[in-house]
């Protein structure tokens, strides 16, 4: 009798990520099968635990929680900066996205939302932030190598 999935396993799946309105958000329709190892953060904690347990040939949909997901929404990454504090020549438009350095050499995505003469505000928040989603799963492989993540 095969194991089922757990972390640390090499799988393939087909899937499509809705939100709850039923748009689509993403999808392997048209492409290959999506190769991971399961519980290594190369997806969001509520597709790693969807899968666990599962079998190849198996189905599921899923509703994911924010916080299984992108998180909720923080108000404390919404930040103003004086527009005197960007180049005169750089020329910023709502929906504009922006890499901001942070300590340690890393940095973080955020979105321009608004523009006056006096400032810029931007929001720091992943886009699916506080979004409840919903995903179709089927699992195709399991039992893979490594190696098969890089189409080895």
């Amino acid at each position: 009798m095969t194991q089922g999935i757990k972390d640390g396993d090499v799988i393939r799946v087909l899937y499509t990520g809705r939100y709850l309105d039923g748009q689509v958000f993403d999808t392997t329709d048209n492409r290959d099968p999506f190769t991971f190892v399961v519980g290594s953060g190369a997806v969001i904690k509520g597709f790693d635990e969807a899968v666990c347990g599962m079998k190849a040939g198996q189905s599921t949909r899923v509703t994911i929680e924010p916080d299984k997901a992108y998180g909720s929404r923080d108000e404390a990454n919404v930040m103003a900066i004086p527009r005197s504090s960007m180049p005169a020549q750089m020329t910023m438009v709502p929906g504009m996205q922006l890499k901001l350095p942070l300590q340690g050499g890393k940095a973080v995505t955020a979105k321009v939302v608004e523009v006056t003469d006096e400032h810029i505000r931007l929001d720091a928040n992943h886009f699916m932030a506080g979004k409840t989603l919903v995903f179709d799963i089927e699992i195709v492989a399991t039992g893979l190598k490594p190696t098969d993540l890089f189409g080895g």
